[in-house]
């Protein structure tokens, strides 16, 4: 971090994971808002763009499309009138990943029988 608070693109593609590239393909699609420039007019990112990209990894860690991710940035923009709306796309997302979850747990299950199973006719069958 430099003496402004402000993080380089490599700073801020370590810190979160990222690759330079993605970070300017978000900012090119309207994910990421404008990053600020510093003098030489590279990109510096504020802490508050490193919250937005944790929250935003969160959100694709969860599987929510590019398309769903880039309609809550742009609701986001929007300020608080558009409160109701996102909740209602994060509630939504939401359902889907416990349903993915609890389709998950079903398959581990499954897994669990499995090697069960197989545990119990090597420790006998030997």
């Amino acid at each position: 971090m430099n003496d402004t608070g402000t993080r380089s693109i490599a700073e801020t593609a370590e810190l979160t994971g990222l690759t330079a590239h993605t970070l300017r393909y978000y900012e090119r699609i309207g994910l990421l808002d404008p990053v600020d420039r510093g003098p030489d007019g590279r990109r510096r990112f504020r802490d508050t763009d490193l919250a937005w990209l944790s929250f935003l990894t969160r959100l694709r860690d969860t599987g929510m499309p590019i398309r769903e991710m880039r309609e809550f940035a742009e609701l986001r923009r929007a300020g608080d009138v558009t409160a109701s709306a996102r909740l209602e796309l994060l509630s939504r997302h939401r359902d889907g990943v416990r349903r993915r979850i609890a389709d998950l747990a079903d398959c581990l299950d499954a897994l669990d029988n499995k090697i069960d199973h197989y545990r119990r006719l090597t420790s006998t069958g030997t």
